[in-house]
């Protein structure tokens, strides 16, 4: 009788947790991926890389009610280093929450989507992660690995530039 491996049970459980975590997350990461690389084929690649990166990362998450800010900080990493391979501008995607831009024209989100366009990257990022996964001030400055105040400079420049820029638009 060939010898077999017993398994772990909390390992076990370890696994079938992470992937509820996953479950409840996927449609999440795909949306920041595609706001990031603004091509369906690019975020599935870049959630599957990110999927691999955190699966063999998982004992490195102590707390699992962090999960969510964990794997995004993964997710953030691996597409802009994705895109910084494949030599592209991160644009933003077309993606948007249901009840985002309530009484908003069809014109008026594409100006919006066209100035996040032309925001600098850690200006986009805090932006995105502020007003598109509702993450606080505390939690960017976590997955980004920042002080606060430089997420909330960031932040109010990325404001005032979209402001301008859209009011440039108008005129």
């Amino acid at each position: 009788m060939p010898f077999r491996k017993k398994s772990n049970p909390s390992k076990v459980k370890m696994e079938n947790n992470f992937e509820d975590l996953i479950r409840e997350e996927k449609n999440k990461l795909f949306r920041i991926a595609y706001l990031y690389s603004r091509d369906k084929h690019d975020a599935l690649e870049i959630v599957q890389e990110t999927l691999f990166k955190a699966f063999r990362r998982k004992d490195s998450l102590k707390e699992p009610q962090y999960f969510s800010t964990w794997i995004t900080k993964i997710l953030i990493n691996t597409a802009i280093d994705f895109i910084n391979k494949r030599n592209r501008v991160q644009p933003f995607g077309k993606i948007e929450k249901p009840h985002e831009f309530k009484g908003i024209t069809p014109e008026e989100k594409m100006d919006l989507i066209d100035a996040i366009n032309r925001l600098k990257e850690p200006y986009k990022t805090v932006i995105i992660l502020r007003y598109y996964k509702d993450f606080t001030i505390k939690q960017i400055a976590e997955t980004l690995n920042c002080p606060e105040g430089t997420v909330k400079t960031n932040l109010h420049r990325g404001i005032g530039e979209l402001k301008f820029d859209l009011k440039e638009d108008i005129q």
